[in-house]
């Protein structure tokens, strides 16, 4: 008979491994995003330049960016809920800060103003999907966060005029990240082959 208890030792990121996450964002989910890009943008042969443009940002780009930024997390074991959701924090913040910096060295500083709202909305929608994860649920909220980034992205490409617009769905964002943070708690996520034991006798009370 197989034996499926498995100990695992509760884990909780340290600043070191917080640190690495962050640019796990920058240098593994940025680059597999432009990976993917240039990958599909052949498939829209045919198109004008502006209508790939328009195509790659709002419908790809929500699918593509938010499955990278989660991809870090997919193989992480004997995290808690609430350290899945912190290091997609930190992988989002990578992503955002490398995404910050590549639009304004391309672009120049006159986009600077309206690419500060993606170091705040990367880290929020990448927690969101995280959050599946962590509830092993990882669909449907991966789902919710493209929604999301498909939103900001539309309301963004179709003009200045709808800035508020843009400015409602990044405070969505936030306060949906806020809300499930505090429903995280410090439960192990448990594998879906093994009954896990934590091995901190202290910690029993506080993850139950």
């Amino acid at each position: 008979m197989v034996n499926n208890h498995v100990t695992i030792r509760l884990h909780r990121p340290s600043h070191s491994e917080l640190l690495f996450f962050v640019l796990s964002g920058a240098i593994v989910s940025v680059p597999l995003t432009l990976f993917v890009q240039q990958t599909t943008n052949p498939l829209l042969i045919g198109l004008s330049a502006v209508d790939i443009s328009v195509i790659t940002v709002i419908v790809f780009a929500p699918v593509v960016e938010e499955f990278s930024k989660i991809f870090p997390l997919f193989y992480r074991h004997g995290e808690t809920q609430r350290s899945i959701f912190n290091l997609a924090l930190c992988v989002g913040l990578g992503f955002g800060i490398v995404e910050f910096i590549t639009y304004g060295a391309t672009y120049g500083p006159q986009v600077v103003p309206a690419r500060i709202a993606g170091l705040f909305f990367h880290p929020a929608s990448a927690s969101i999907a995280a959050y599946g994860i962590a509830t092993k649920r990882p669909l449907p909220f991966y789902l919710v966060a493209v929604a999301l980034h498909f939103l900001n992205n539309f309301f963004a490409v179709v003009g200045s005029t709808v800035v508020p617009t843009t400015v409602i769905i990044l405070a969505i964002t936030l306060y949906a990240s806020w809300y499930l943070h505090d429903k995280t708690t410090e439960k192990i996520v448990e594998t879906d082959f093994a009954t896990v034991e934590v091995t901190q006798p202290e910690l029993q009370e506080e993850i139950k």
